[in-house]
């Protein structure tokens, strides 16, 4: 960054404020970079956040990444930490594994080495009054790309610097340089392609000077890494901005250079920016836009299928039902669903040309799986277009006369990956949930893409009322869940998915079942109480009965059952007839006893143990005492010992 001596240093912009008045707080930095925050501080180093995660924070959005800049050295700050290493050679940075997310931590000392020939006008510029801190920070600051990016937050004192500006573009969203445009660009010409990145997903306006700059300078962007432009591609597209990012690369003559026969097929539709929006690539784009984010992107391959989707649709235009079914069996995974899908729910809102030819529902099945083949087979020759200059080539001779400059950044890995999606023959995974996984997706897991592939297009066609609308989405759930009957093949792939359907209905039958058991169980409770109240009354009154009954027995006990006593001895000896009749009178008694305690044992009536002068019938009268309960009481015992064996059965 070179800059001339009359360039003024205008530190009334300087401004230091707190972070807390802009709406930020500590709990809005995620665990990963703050634990590297926290390490450099403790080993004695300063430590910042820097650019745009600032300047999302500012603006309450998500920021996509979270970098700092310390006072450490690179090999300071890789010693700080098990995982991480030294990558880049003109601005080299230290990649820091920590909590499951990569954090880029660069160095002031580093950037201090590529500015040492430009030290001395800097000092110069420099008032004696200017700390070490703000000359540190500002001399960092004034080598970034644009104002915005510019910003320093310190989150152990809650503290933003800025030292261009910075924050009232912000506010007023205005995508400006530090230093004049040309300069900055010609210093480093991917500034315009992640200034346009910038624009499109914030919605910035571009100052005039660095739109005359980027219309200059375009062309120089060519100079770059294949890599570099696939990594700034994928910025803009996977992250939830790619409607309004391609528009921006068609309005400075970017798009020709990256997607040329994109930027054909909108030149020829219309030059005005505003009817560009109504295309069915911008509809595609915009249905893309609506599923990822900043904070749940998707994998380049995505973006990928999508673009060479839509570019087999303008060479070879197609009915609307044959894009429907093939979209449909994308979304649903397999053939089947997604045939039956698109039956039932198939209509184009608007007319798209020339990629829909027309709508023609009544095809036979055999004949719709010979077109939607057919159709595969054309978007997966496109995908060759992104990463062969040869099918490039002729692929443009639709718009365009030779010589063609026919430019391609795609690797053939990531066309190979995306011509996959579309090999239709491997479509037999059926999916067991309508929501997007992100964790996938970002993955580029084969069957999320797809899946997300074909919803993307389903909403282009329907307007918008897949899964976000009330109509399809309960169609789509109906059709997916009721009215397929799977195949042998399909339950042996499909285990976990019927298995959860059987559980769901033995689950249905056994609520019925515990519902009718709790209905008799409240009825029992309630008959229950009142028996035990009868009971009770019962109770008292066998208890009476039964101490009458005791207290006769033993009397008869104590006048038969008792020592002899010597008078009585006389009397036997003497009188051996009244001997014989009192016997005889005892046996009789025995006897009633007997058939007492029989005529108890049947009624289930109380008795107290009868002590009797056998030991034999004692010992089975205590034997008896176990049985001896109320027959309420044991109606109960019975009843309850019937709810315990059901309520064991739904446990």
């Amino acid at each position: 960054m070179m800059m001339g001596v009359g360039y003024d240093v205008d530190r009334s912009k300087w401004r230091k404020v707190n972070a807390r008045y802009h709406g930020i707080t500590r709990s809005m930095i995620p665990d990963a970079p703050w634990t590297v925050l926290k390490l450099l501080r403790v080993g004695g180093f300063e430590a910042y956040l820097v650019g745009g995660c600032v300047r999302d924070l500012l603006l309450n959005r998500v920021p996509k990444d979270f970098d700092v800049i310390t006072t450490a050295n690179l090999q300071q700050i890789k010693t700080k930490f098990h995982r991480a290493h030294i990558v880049g050679r003109r601005f080299p940075i230290c990649i820091v594994h920590v909590k499951g997310s990569v954090i880029e931590v660069s160095s002031f000392e580093t950037n201090a080495q590529q500015c040492q020939e430009k030290e001395k006008v800097l000092l110069s510029q420099m008032r004696r009054s200017c700390d070490e801190k703000d000359f540190l920070l500002w001399k960092n600051s004034m080598q970034r790309d644009f104002t915005i990016n510019s910003l320093f937050f310190d989150p152990f004192m809650n503290r933003i610097y800025d030292y261009a500006n910075g924050m009232e573009d912000v506010r007023s969203l205005k995508l400006q340089t530090l230093i004049p445009a040309r300069l900055s660009f010609q210093e480093d010409c991917a500034r315009i392609l992640r200034g346009i990145r910038i624009a499109g997903r914030l919605g910035l306006s571009i100052s005039k000077d660095t739109e005359t700059a980027i219309c200059k300078l375009q062309s120089s962007v060519k100079s770059l890494n294949k890599d570099r432009i696939k990594m700034e591609l994928n910025y803009m597209l996977s992250y939830g901005a790619a409607e309004s990012t391609i528009l921006l690369l068609q309005r400075f003559h970017l798009l020709k250079i990256f997607l040329p026969f994109h930027a054909a097929y909108l030149h020829e539709q219309t030059d005005e920016v505003s009817a560009q929006g109504s295309t069915m690539l911008m509809k595609l784009l915009y249905s893309l836009d609506k599923m990822v984010s900043s904070d749940q992107p998707c994998d380049c391959s995505l973006w990928v299928g999508l673009l060479a989707f839509h570019q087999a649709l303008v060479l070879n235009p197609q009915d609307a039902f044959v894009i429907w079914a093939f979209a449909s069996i994308l979304y649903c995974g397999t053939w089947q669903e997604g045939v039956k899908f698109a039956r039932e729910n198939a209509k184009v809102e608007g007319r798209f040309v020339p990629e829909i030819s027309g709508f023609s529902e009544i095809k036979s099945d055999e004949k719709l799986a010979e077109e939607v083949s057919q159709l595969a087979s054309l978007v997966q020759d496109a995908v060759n277009a992104f990463t062969d200059e040869i099918s490039l080539s002729e692929s443009l001779s639709r718009y365009l006369d030779p010589p063609f400059d026919a430019f391609v950044f795609v690797s053939k890995k990531i066309g190979e990956h995306a011509a996959l999606l579309f090999h239709m023959q491997s479509c037999e995974y059926r999916r067991e949930s309508f929501k997007i996984d992100y964790d996938l997706l970002v993955k580029g897991d084969l069957y999320e893409t797809r899946f997300v592939l074909g919803k993307v297009i389903l909403k282009t066609l329907s307007g918008g009322l897949v899964q976000g609308g009330k109509k399809i989405i309960k169609e789509e759930l109906k059709s997916v869940k009721e009215n397929h009957e799977p195949t042998l093949s399909d339950l042996a792939k499909d285990g976990r998915v019927v298995k959860k359907v059987k559980e769901h209905v033995l689950l249905s039958f056994d609520e019925q079942k515990i519902e009718k058991v709790k209905q008799k169980e409240k009825v029992k409770m309630k008959c229950s109480s009142e028996q035990n109240i009868n009971s009770m009354k019962e109770k008292v009154v066998l208890k009476d009965a039964s101490m009458e009954i005791a207290k006769k027995q033993r009397k008869v006990e104590e006048k038969f059952c008792s020592p002899l006593q010597e008078s009585d001895k006389k009397e036997v000896v003497v009188g051996d007839e009244e001997h014989q009749h009192r016997a005889k009178k005892h046996r009789k008694m025995v006897e009633k006893v007997k058939h007492q305690e029989l005529c108890c044992k049947e009624t289930k009536e109380p008795f107290n143990v009868i002590r009797k002068c056998n030991p034999s019938e004692d010992e089975k009268i205590k034997g008896g005492e176990k049985n001896d309960r109320p027959p309420v009481l044991q109606e109960m015992v019975k009843e309850k010992g019937v709810q315990s064996c059901l309520s064991s059965l739904f446990r």
